[in-house]
């Protein structure tokens, strides 16, 4: 099979992109979706990667199509990442169990926490960790504190957190070591749901205290 572009063979039915940047990823995602081959059944954007399941189908046909589009993805403007345009608010209540460590890691007041983080436009990088878990990045860097020396064995649904250059909405309870800014009554994962996921790669999102 000819392979280029950063394109490789993933196991017997998917290619990788390396895409080298999120930016690049948003934009391939929203062209492959596009023009999406019947084969391909799983689309999942990375930080710097793109993998494309498509079990059955004729990988090296697969192979010169992404290369044709990430060729495109390149001579797009930099403006334009890929997604729809569509900005989420997802209203919240700021009573998490961490906000006011939080305020004292960023040397801020508790207020201003919750002013910075409403105050930023956001954007998914991707999904991962668990089903609809969405990296936000766009973070104030004041806000950038580390996670949690040991985790929570369980973080309930809806809860709002930050850790790193990262915030997110936990989609359903789970372990995990973000700190707890607040909660949100906001269901952004749903099985049922097409798509299932509220929060996609490249939507914009921004918080409001409710």
């Amino acid at each position: 099979m000819r392979e280029g572009a950063g394109i490789r063979r993933t196991g017997e039915h998917a290619l990788l992109v390396e895409t080298g940047s999120l930016r690049l990823s948003h934009r391939l995602d929203g062209l492959l979706r596009s023009r999406r081959p019947p084969e391909v059944t799983e689309i999942v954007p990375g930080p710097e990667t793109l993998l494309v399941v498509a079990p059955g189908g004729d990988l090296g046909r697969l192979a010169a199509l992404l290369a044709d589009l990430v060729a495109e993805a390149r001579e797009r403007p930099d403006d334009d990442a890929g997604g729809d345009g569509e900005v989420v608010v997802i209203p919240v209540v700021y009573d998490g169990a961490d906000l006011a460590e939080v305020a004292e890691l960023a040397g801020l007041t508790v207020d201003e926490v919750i002013a910075r983080h409403t105050a930023s436009e956001l954007v998914v990088g991707w999904l991962g960790f668990a089903p609809g878990f969405a990296y936000l990045t766009g973070l104030d860097p004041a806000l950038r504190v580390p996670r949690l020396p040991t985790p929570r064995t369980c973080v309930p649904a809806g809860s709002v957190a930050v850790a790193g250059p990262y915030t997110a909405v936990y989609p359903s309870a789970s372990p995990g070591g973000w700190r707890l800014l607040g909660r949100t009554e906001m269901r952004v994962w749903d099985p049922a749901a097409d798509p299932p996921s509220v929060l996609r790669p490249g939507t914009r999102v921004r918080f409001e205290a409710a």
